[in-house]
């Protein structure tokens, strides 16, 4: 992550208002502000006022080079469950500069193996507010990084509101990270 930067886009890009997750497209020569850059995804404040996420894939839509997957996980010999939270780490709120394990939106993944092979991994998480309408791209986030972990074939995201989050589920790094320690 950088300090806010100021950029045209170079052609029209698809994006999600924040909170609400409606998607609209941002045409070429759109002067934005980036206010943040995690986990292969940007938050953009657009002229109209309000945030927007872009997805990685269209970085080069906003003047940036797209990152390149890593091949660390092939290097470490971590356990099948150990690379999905790994994964995980990687899939931050839009609004937060915190990642949605270490914010405590992340109740439970168990992994069941499949008949065929590989294994099906379900992730149960919630959002910060229910009202929040970037659950279904959340949720589209960590469905897509998921199925990257070598060994996963199928996976199921749910969205749960019960319990309800609140800031005591937050780790003391993500308290820390956000002045509340």
């Amino acid at each position: 992550m950088w300090a806010q930067r100021e950029t045209t886009t170079t052609r029209e890009v698809l994006a999600s208002e924040i909170p609400a997750g409606t998607k609209f497209t941002i045409p070429a020569g759109t002067n934005l502000q980036i206010t943040q850059s995690l986990g292969g995804s940007y938050t953009v404040m657009v002229p109209m006022g309000y945030l927007a996420r872009i997805d990685g894939k269209d970085a080069d839509a906003i003047g940036i080079e797209p990152e390149q997957e890593t091949s660390e996980q092939s290097a470490s010999p971590k356990s099948v469950e150990d690379l999905c939270w790994d994964q995980l780490r990687t899939c931050y709120d839009p609004e937060i500069p915190v990642n949605i394990v270490d914010l405590g939106l992340v109740y439970g993944v168990s992994l069941a193996p499949l008949a065929d092979g590989g294994n099906k991994v379900e992730v149960k998480f919630t959002l910060t507010a229910p009202g929040c309408g970037m659950g279904d791209i959340l949720r589209e986030d960590i469905l897509q990084k998921l199925l990257t972990v070598p060994g996963i074939r199928e996976a199921d995201v749910q969205v749960l509101f019960d319990p309800p989050w609140s800031m005591s589920m937050m780790s003391d790094a993500a308290k820390l990270q956000l002045g509340m320690m």
